[in-house]
């Protein structure tokens, strides 16, 4: 009986000296999220602002990215910057900061992005526009369409749609194994009605810029479509909520009267709203 004991009681011994000998597991590396892009994705007028990034960005806290990464435990690297075209995720866009794309990596797990926005000025060339052309035509019904025609559509089609089709296949090459998510705009006006005077445009000119929007997103939808990439559609969820409706409905400030320093972009509930679908897709 003693020596079944003294067995047991070395055996006991040996399995905690084993124990002891083996090197801890390694805890699960935290998956690693990479959020490129321009002012939306960046959350452009959204307080606070997030620490370490060139005050010119004006990247938020709040972004729809961060918003995630918190939420799911990721590791995230911010790089987006308001203004950002598809050209900056190539060269630096201004001192201080480095091209987007250095943040790629093979180890990126999860890659998501806002950007075709800026690219030959389409948002604010276009806003601008319509601006000027209700001062200088007043009483016109659409004279930012008479003046422009398909103008800004023809520079999406030419210009920004191969733009963003390649910056998506270059994401994948640099970082091969991430899930890359690119996500569409919400709506910044409704599709009929006046807008004004939060969006001082004339009344026929106010389907014109959200036809020219309807555009934009088709063409990111097809460059996710062209390079294997998910998409989110912003364009459904947003209805409703854009930049016209009263404040705790709209998820997109107006051009006039808005309540954070920085118009036409997301509030905190549009990039809430834009992190759940991201969310979602991550989910799928």
């Amino acid at each position: 009986m003693r020596t079944r004991t003294k067995r047991a009681g070395l055996g006991i011994v040996a399995a905690v000296i084993v124990a002891l000998a083996m090197p801890p597991t390694a805890a699960a590396a935290p998956i690693e999220h990479v959020n490129l892009g321009d002012s939306f994705s960046a959350g452009n007028g959204v307080l606070p602002l997030a620490p370490g990034i060139p005050s010119r960005c004006l990247q938020s806290e709040q972004n729809f990215a961060h918003i995630v990464a918190r939420e799911q435990g990721y590791s995230l690297t911010d790089v987006s910057c308001g203004g950002a075209a598809t050209d900056d995720f190539y060269a630096p866009q201004f001192e201080g900061t480095r091209a987007q794309f250095d943040a790629l990596s093979p180890s990126a797990d999860v890659v998501t992005l806002m950007i075709g926005g800026n690219d030959s000025s389409v948002f604010s060339g276009a806003i601008a526009a319509c601006v000027s052309a209700l001062v200088t035509h007043a009483g016109a019904f659409d004279p930012c369409e008479q003046q422009n025609g398909s103008s800004f559509d023809d520079k999406i089609v030419d210009s920004t749609l191969p733009s963003v089709r390649q910056a998506l296949r270059d994401i994948h090459t640099r970082a091969p194994g991430a899930r890359v998510i690119v996500i569409g705009y919400p709506w910044l006006i409704p599709a009929t009605s006046t807008c004004a005077p939060q969006v001082p445009v004339a009344l026929g000119d106010v389907p014109y810029l959200r036809n020219l929007q309807t555009t934009l997103n088709e063409a990111i939808r097809q460059a996710a479509a062209d390079t294997d990439t998910a998409f989110v559609d912003m364009s459904v969820v947003s209805e409703g909520h854009d930049a016209c409706q009263p404040v705790g409905v709209r998820w997109v400030e107006p051009l006039l009267f808005a309540d954070q320093f920085v118009p036409l972009h997301p509030n905190a509930l549009g990039e809430s709203a834009i992190a759940a679908e991201v969310t979602k897709a991550l989910a799928a």
